[in-house]
């Protein structure tokens, strides 16, 4: 199992009052599985999303990612399993508007010490999976939002993560550009990446194999998808 939650809660202290912005969430991902969480805007899903992807810490209960307990990790830990084991896709691309499309994608191999002739190689390798390797050498304001969000997307592939994850990842984009990025999405999965995508969606959540209704803070219901 790639990803366990048990009762998971997150509790932020507002002033006087108590907001549980996630109640009691337990689930399971399988390595290779396509996932859509969804639910309106406050429903958690934002927060269950940062706590998958280690940007956040439960206030009580259990997530293992990997077999390893990581809501029991600290700063540094978590960094670490960021960088390895989870590629992340952001709505609004999260690009350095000064470097080139390869540089960005080396970013993550920059943070953990991979030298410079293999950072190379794996950014090349990761724009051809994304169909981008001619414009390896332009800068985000020399791409189309489409070619940006496959920069983004090349980037969350290049250190060959356990997990990618992908945050409203068609957004920014109009309906035919946000087409294309689900394709891309569809064939990384078919080569066996697992996948978890946060959107409002419901046609961009039916991409996926299943999807997770968040609502209040606890998973209301599931739905498989039958492609």
């Amino acid at each position: 199992m790639l990803i366990r939650t048990e009762d998971l809660w997150k509790i932020y202290q507002m002033g006087a009052e108590k907001v549980n912005a996630l109640r009691s969430v337990s689930l399971e991902v399988e390595s290779g599985e396509y996932v859509a969480i969804m639910g309106p805007s406050g429903s958690g899903k934002s927060t269950l999303m940062n706590l998958i992807g280690c940007l956040d810490t439960p206030t009580r209960g259990n997530y293992y990612l990997n077999d390893r307990l990581v809501s029991q990790m600290n700063d540094d830990e978590l960094a670490r399993i960021r960088n390895r084991e989870i590629g992340f896709v952001f709505q609004t691309f999260n690009l350095l508007s000064r470097a080139t499309a390869a540089h960005n994608v080396e970013l993550p191999l920059v943070y953990n010490g991979t030298e410079s002739e293999t950072r190379k190689k794996k950014a090349r390798e990761a724009l051809q999976m994304v169909d981008l390797e001619d414009r390896a050498t332009h800068k985000p304001n020399e791409l189309s939002g489409g070619e940006r969000q496959r920069v983004a997307i090349a980037r969350a592939l290049v250190n060959n993560p356990s997990l990618i994850l992908a945050d409203e990842p068609t957004g920014n984009l109009d309906t035919n550009t946000g087409k294309e990025i689900m394709k891309i999405l569809e064939k990384l999965h078919r080569q066996g990446n697992t996948i978890i995508i946060v959107t409002h969606e419901h046609d961009i959540a039916t991409y996926a194999d299943r999807i997770l209704y968040i609502r209040d803070g606890g998973i209301e219901k599931e739905e498989r998808i039958k492609h």
